[in-house]
């Protein structure tokens, strides 16, 4: 009999039989006459909900859906570590699926697999995924492995071994002294590794010499190179900014009659947002407020396709490490000319809006201008004067300047706190570096109210930027946000009932109903649980040629517009601004407007990555900090679940580190995905996430970042008990 004619008839088909066409299907369903038109149809909804995507030659497929062996692209690895990739061969639409991807023996054999490595494996679909099993590598091993030359006594003289800084390789390598290239043991190198084995080593060639291991820049060095960031201008790029000159006031809105404030981190770089603000005058909106926010000019320097330009383009942001920046723009434009200095003419982008009694916007305008600085003020600095104890320097600007902002900023935050963002607790690590390139201290930043104060001014720019380019009809590039996938949700719920926590599944997900969750939460045993968990349960924000929204923020239209001078993004928004509002020289070009898809992309890559590489040098001088204190027992918290172990977040310093499975000992442990857990198969012994051990440190290593925990008290069988029964409610 044929089978009856149903989404999940044919999706079931499909699944068994990926790449099926609508006349495989046909033959296969026995569908007749009028029934092809019906056949038709639901296809059509199938691929418009999702559910199907077309593939080559008229075929079929389920979303992302891999043959069983194929041949995967490595391209770097997750947060944990792991070996990522991609099909080497991707013609459907959307993205390629990411792929986790097991070694086995093949990195035995021979170098590490990294980045630009190419294998065939055996693919299989789990619940998280897919994951590949290496059959073998294809081609020889191109990508260059970065590590520390090693003095090798048990090898011929001259000849060292390489220690890569790669947590995830095992392998280290051998460089014979012909092949040092002038580098000396302890030094960070690049090496290409080399065709054969010595001594059962692979070998491999120095290519690039970056320092000695006992500079404390060094560690910085280490995360940059790594990810590929790039850190040396081009002479060309040098040359075009030394010749750039302080632009004059002519054709500009003066506005050096505000007395405009920067409000900083103490550590901060450059100064490219200052704001001022007022009571409105106007008597249709009593009790409103004025606000100016003024950015760098950064678009009047670094014009369209220049060399500066092209630069900017590639590096996409500046990288911040504890020790350093690694800017976009030259020192003369990042710390000269484009920053806001205190009482230095400057010229700048500003937009000037109007809000109500409530914190709403009525209206605002854009303008080209120059500015001068009224002062140059810390976080603290503000936030003492807010609170009624300013310093000297402050004091003198407490009544017309900083009582009118705070005043302005309490009705905007009425309009902000109706709107309800995603409330998140995210604590942000200093690291505070001596003279002698220790670490002095690490410790969590002090959230200020002066630092939401400027954080709202600068989101109510950025609305502003991209309401007056969709008005205009101007492309920008977006900042946006998607709401949470359904897979994420359907997570997110299972590990809220393993604590009595209920979660709808299938509401309209607004940020509302993540805060409710948090503000439940707060103050309880699970606080710092829910919010790491509500915060993995969010897509990561992007920059896209298209608007989808942005759903933490919970706005409908948002763009970057306030920091120039450190992300491109906020650059192409400027041009756009010039264009629409045709205000000058440096606007949009039709090539910028034909490239900003591509723009979008590569610029969301940057960021990642230099994310990636902050994080990763971050956690090399904690470990560093840490070596002194191997042996020394500690309060973790568990902050991650995996199939190999447990990752704990030590409280004191938000250190994390390792607890590996081996460590639990001799019991078999499951990966408990709902409950995100490990549980015992024998005593039903339960680890998870948000639980707190006792644990002891057993290595920190500086050159990976990495931190070992043991258990520092075993598990007793009452205590194995009570996991039980309280992971089994």
């Amino acid at each position: 009999m044929p089978t009856a004619l149903t989404k999940e008839s044919i999706l079931a088909h499909l699944a068994a039989h990926p790449g099926d066409t609508k006349r495989d299907l046909a033959r296969v369903l026995g569908v007749r006459g009028d029934q092809r038109q019906e056949l038709k149809r639901i296809l059509k909804e199938l691929t418009e909900e999702g559910a199907l995507e077309r593939g080559k030659k008229k075929s079929f497929v389920p979303p992302g859906a891999l043959p069983d062996v194929a041949v995967v692209e490595i391209t770097g690895q997750d947060a944990d570590g792991e070996l990522i990739g991609q099909p080497a061969q991707w013609e459907r639409a959307g993205p390629p699926p990411q792929i986790w991807v097991s070694p086995g023996r093949v990195e035995e054999e021979g170098p590490p697999l990294g980045r630009g490595d190419k294998v065939l494996a055996k693919i299989a679909r789990t619940k998280e995924g897919y994951e590949a099993r290496v059959i073998k590598r294809l081609g020889a091993s191109v990508h260059r492995v970065l590590g520390v030359l090693r003095r090798e006594a048990k090898n011929q003289k001259g000849a060292m071994r390489v220690e890569p800084v790669d947590r995830k390789t095992r392998l280290a390598f051998m460089v014979d002294e012909r092949a040092l290239g002038g580098a000396r043991e302890n030094e960070l190198v690049l090496v290409e590794p080399l065709a054969g084995r010595d001594h059962g080593a692979p070998r491999a060639r120095v290519v690039e010499r970056l320092g000695s291991m006992e500079e404390a820049r060094t560690v910085s060095l280490i995360a940059i190179h790594a990810h590929g960031i790039p850190d040396v201008f081009p002479q060309e790029v040098l040359d075009e900014a030394a010749r750039a000159q302080p632009a004059g006031s002519q054709g500009r809105t003066d506005l050096r009659k505000f007395p405009l404030v920067t409000i900083d981190p103490e550590d901060a770089r450059d100064h490219d947002d200052a704001v001022w603000a007022a009571p409105d005058t106007d008597p249709a909106n009593r009790g409103g407020h004025v606000v100016i926010v003024a950015i760098a000019d950064v678009a009047h320097y670094v014009t369209p396709n220049s060399v500066l330009d092209r630069e900017a383009s590639k590096r996409g942001n500046s990288a911040y490490f504890p020790d350093r920046v690694v800017p976009m723009l030259p020192e003369k434009l990042s710390a000269d000319l484009c920053s806001l200095k205190e009482n230095v003419d400057r010229p700048c982008f500003a937009v000037r809006m109007v809000f109500d009694a409530g914190g709403h916007k009525r209206r605002h305008e854009f303008l080209r201008g120059v500015m001068c600085s009224a002062a140059r003020l810390t976080y603290r600095q503000a936030q003492g004067v807010f609170d009624g104890k300013p310093d000297a320097k402050t004091a003198a600007l407490q009544d017309k300047v900083m009582r009118p902002l705070w005043n302005a900023y309490s009705a905007v935050a009425k309009a902000r706190d109706a709107r309800g963002p995603l409330d998140l607790d995210l604590p942000e690590r200093r690291i505070v570096i001596g003279a002698n390139g220790k670490i002095e201290s690490i410790a969590f930043r002090e959230r200020l109210e002066s630092m939401r104060l400027i954080e709202e001014f600068m989101i109510q720019a950025n609305v502003a930027a991209a309401e007056t380019l969709e008005k205009a009809r101007c492309p920008l590039v977006y900042r946006v946000h998607e709401e949470p996938s359904q897979e994420k949700l359907a997570s997110f719920s299972d590990y809220l009932k393993t604590i009595n926590m209920g979660f709808a599944k299938g509401q309209v997900m607004k940020p509302a109903v993540f805060n409710r969750i948090l503000a439940q939460a707060k103050n309880g045993p699970n606080a710092d649980v829910i919010n790491d968990v509500v915060l993995r349960t969010q897509a990561q924000a992007i920059y896209a040629a298209g608007n989808i929204g942005h759903f933490g923020l919970n706005l409908q239209r948002y763009a970057h517009f306030t920091s120039p001078i450190r992300r491109y993004a906020d650059l192409i928004v400027h041009r756009a601004l010039i264009r629409a509002l045709k205000l000058g020289d440096g606007g949009m070009t039709d090539g910028d407007i034909a490239r900003l898809e591509e723009t979008a992309e590569h610029i969301s890559m940057t960021e990642r990555r230099a994310m990636a590489a902050e994080r990763d040098s971050m956690d090399r001088y904690v470990a560093a900090f840490m070596e002194e204190r191997v042996g020394a027992s500690f309060d973790g918290r568990i902050s991650g679940v995996t199939r190999f172990g447990l990752f704990l977040r030590l409280k004191e310093t938000g250190a994390d580190g390792l607890l590996p499975m081996r460590a639990l000992g001799s019991e078999f442990f499951r990966h408990d995905l709902k409950r995100h857990a490990l549980v015992g198969s024998r005593s039903g012994t339960l680890y998870r996430l948000g639980d707190t051990l006792k644990v002891k440190l057993v290595e920190a290593a500086p050159l990976t970042g990495g931190l070992r925990f043991e258990l520092a008290e075993s598990v007793g069988p009452a205590r194995r008990n009570s996991q039980a029964r309280r992971g089994h409610r």
